[in-house]
C-alpha cells in the first residue's frame, strides 16, 4: 500500500519527466474539454487551460521553475509565429481601400486601451506590471500578456507573478464586457434600417456589379490604363458588345464602347467611384448570357509559380480563361495585373469547361502538394525571429534597452517572411490545418505553464489581496475604449453596424466576440472585418505591453 501511495505522490506531485509531462498533458487535456462548454452561448475556449493550470498549481501540483520557464517560452514562440504566418500574407493589403479606416478604429481601440491603462495606474496603488497584466486579460491577449512577461523578466532577471494573475483576473469579463460594450454600440443605430450603409461607409468585402458602359472618355482604352489613370483597383470579368450582344471574357488589354454592359469585381469601398468613371448600374442574368462559361476555384501548388505576376502568365491571352479573385488567408482580394501569385492561394477563374481545364494543369490544384509541410523556413524563421527578439534598442524615454523579445521578435519575422518569401522564390505555406495545430499546441503549453506558475497566489491575491478591484479595472480597460471606438466609428467614419463590431472583436483579438457578432449579423462582414484588422491589432498589442514594462518599470 505505502508502494502505490509513493508511487501515485511522485507521478503527480513529483519532479521527474513523466510527473511534469503528466501535469502539462493533464493540464491542457481538461481546459481544451472545458473550452467547449457554453455559458450563456459565450465560450472562454483554450483560456480554460490557464485556469485549470491555476487550479492543480493551487494544490501542488507544479513543475521544475526552469523546465516550467522553457516550455512556457517555447509555447508563446511557436503561437505567435504561427499567428505570424496566417496573417503576413494580408498584413499589408489590410491597410489599403477600405482596410484603412477599419485599422484606424483598431489604433484608436488599442490608443484608449493604453490611456485608460496608464491613469489607473497614476491614480490608483497597483503596480505596472499588475495594471499591464490586467491590460491585456481586459482585452484577451495572450501574446500581449506573454510579450510583457518575457520583458519584466529581461528587466528584473525574475518572473512577474502580477502579470499572469492580473491577466486571469481580468480575463472572463474582458470577454463578457467586449460584448457588452458591442449591444451598447447598436443603439447608436437606431432608426437605420437593418443597420444599412450609410454614405461615405467603408465597406472592404470584395463585391459583383454589373455596369453599362456610358462615359465616352473611357472608350477605346485599355482597362489596365484605366485602373492605373484612376488609380482603381477593379477587375473587369465579362463584357457584352453592345454592337454584336456577344459575351467575351475581358482582360487588361480590353477596350470598352459606349452601351457595352461589364461585370466588374471590386471592394464595395470603391464602387461609386467606379460607376461613377464607367457608367450606371445595369440588371445582366449573366448566367444566362454566359452559359457556355464555367466557373472554378483552384488552388495554387505549382511551386514555379510562387511570387509571380498574374500577367507574366497571360492566362486570358493564352487559354480564354480570366482570374477574378483570389482567396488568401481568409481575405478575398480582386487582382490587378501586377498581382503576384503564392502557394496556397484559392483563385476563382471563368472560361470555357476545356480551358479551365488546361489552366487547371498549369495552376496546380494538387492538395497533396499542400499537405506536406515546409519545416525549413518555419525552424529558420524562429531562429531568426529569436535573434532580432533579443536586440537590444536603446532609446532616451526607456530606462532599459527595448527588445522585441520571444514574442514580437518572432511575429515580425513571421509576417514579412511569409508576405516577402514567395517574391523571393521561397515557399512558405502552411496548411490550416498545420498551422493550427501548431499554433493550439503552442497556446495550451504556454496558457498551461502560466497557470501552473501562478496558480499558488490566485486565490490569496483576489481574496485577500484587493485582487476583486482588478475586475473592475479590467471592466474599465475594455468597455471605455470599444466605447469611444463605436461613437468613432459610427457617427465619424460612418461604418455599418456588421462591420464595426466585427472590426471591434479584432482590436480586441475576441474570438468569442465575433462569435456573437456573426450571431447578430448574418452574411459574414462581421467575419471580414475581424479579418481586416487582426494582423495589425495583434502586432501592436503585442508590442504597447511590452513597452509599458519597459518605459514605466
Amino acid at each position: 500500500m505505502e508502494f502505490w501511495s509513493d508511487f501515485f505522490r511522485n507521478l503527480f506531485f513529483g519532479t521527474n519527466v513523466a510527473h511534469s509531462m503528466i501535469v502539462l498533458a493533464l493540464a491542457v487535456a481538461i481546459g481544451v474539454y472545458l473550452g467547449r462548454v457554453k455559458i450563456a452561448g459565450v465560450s472562454f475556449g483554450v483560456t480554460w487551460v490557464l485556469f485549470v493550470g491555476i487550479v492543480m498549481s493551487h494544490f501542488g501540483m507544479v513543475l521544475d521553475a526552469e523546465l516550467l520557464h522553457f516550455v512556457k517560452e517555447f509555447g508563446l514562440i511557436l503561437f505567435v509565429y504561427s499567428i505570424g504566418l496566417q496573417v503576413g500574407p494580408g498584413f499589408f493589403a489590410s491597410f489599403k481601400s477600405g482596410g484603412l479606416k477599419l485599422n484606424a478604429v483598431t489604433c484608436i481601440i488599442v490608443f484608449f486601451n493604453v490611456v485608460t491603462a496608464l491613469l489607473l495606474i497614476m491614480f490608483t496603488s497597483e503596480s505596472v506590471d499588475t495594471i499591464t497584466g490586467i491590460m491585456s486579460g481586459a482585452v484577451t491577449n495572450t501574446p500581449g500578456m506573454g510579450a510583457a512577461a518575457a520583458a519584466y523578466k529581461d528587466m528584473n532577471g525574475a518572473d512577474s507573478q502580477n502579470i499572469a494573475l492580473g491577466y486571469s483576473v481580468a480575463y472572463p469579463l474582458g470577454v463578457i464586457g467586449c460584448i457588452v460594450a458591442m449591444i451598447a454600440i447598436k443603439s447608436f443605430y437606431k432608426g437605420m434600417a437593418k443597420f444599412g450603409r450609410n454614405k461615405g461607409e467603408n465597406d472592404i468585402a470584395v463585391e459583383r456589379i454589373s455596369l453599362q458602359v456610358q462615359n465616352a472618355a473611357v472608350a477605346d482604352t485599355p482597362l489596365e490604363e484605366i485602373r492605373r489613370k484612376n488609380n482603381l483597383n477593379f477587375v473587369v470579368s465579362r463584357i457584352i458588345h453592345s454592337a454584336t450582344g456577344e459575351c467575351e471574357i475581358a482582360n487588361s488589354k480590353s477596350t470598352l464602347k459606349v452601351g457595352d454592359k461589364i461585370l466588374v469585381i471590386a471592394n464595395h469601398a470603391i464602387h461609386n467611384d467606379i460607376e461613377k468613371l464607367i457608367g450606371t448600374p445595369v440588371e445582366v442574368e449573366w448566367l444566362k448570357v454566359d452559359e457556355h462559361l464555367i466557373s472554378r476555384k483552384i488552388t495554387i501548388t505549382n511551386p514555379k509559380l510562387n511570387g509571380a505576376k498574374l500577367k507574366k502568365l497571360n492566362i486570358r491571352k493564352n487559354f480564354g480563361v480570366n482570374v477574378t479573385r483570389v482567396y488568401r488567408a481568409g481575405i478575398e482580394l480582386a487582382p490587378a495585373a501586377d498581382f503576384r501569385l503564392q502557394i496556397g492561394d484559392l483563385v476563382t477563374v471563368v472560361g470555357s469547361e476545356g480551358a479551365v481545364g488546361h489552366v487547371k494543369k498549369i495552376l496546380g490544384d494538387e492538395r497533396k502538394f499542400l499537405d506536406h509541410p515546409n519545416l525549413i523556413p518555419i525552424f529558420i524563421g524562429i531562429a531568426m525571429g529569436c535573434i532580432l527578439g533579443s536586440i537590444p534598442l536603446t532609446g532616451t524615454m526607456m530606462t532599459t534597452p527595448l527588445k522585441l523579445g520571444l514574442a514580437g521578435g518572432p511575429l515580425i519575422v513571421a509576417i514579412i517572411v511569409s508576405y516577402f518569401g514567395p517574391k523571393l522564390g521561397v515557399v512558405t505555406y502552411t496548411t490550416t490545418s498545420a498551422n493550427l495545430m501548431i499554433r493550439e499546441i503552442g497556446i495550451t503549453l504556454f496558457l498551461a505553464c502560466v497557470g501552473l506558475g501562478a496558480g499558488g497566489e490566485f486565490v490569496n491575491t483576489v481574496v485577500d489581496k484587493g485582487g476583486y478591484m482588478w475586475i473592475l479595472y479590467g471592466a474599465i480597460i475594455t468597455v471605455v475604449p470599444v466605447l469611444i471606438a463605436g461613437v468613432v466609428g459610427r457617427y465619424i467614419l460612418k461604418i455599418k453596424y456588421s462591420t464595426l463590431i466585427g472590426v471591434i472583436s479584432g482590436s480586441c483579438t475576441n474570438p468569442p466576440a465575433l462569435a456573437f457578432a456573426n450571431q447578430q449579423c448574418r452574411g459574414g462582414e462581421a467575419a471580414v472585418g475581424y479579418a481586416t484588422v487582426y494582423p495589425l491589432a495583434m502586432f501592436l498589442r503585442i508590442l504597447v505591453g511590452q513597452m509599458m514594462i519597459l518605459m514605466l518599470c
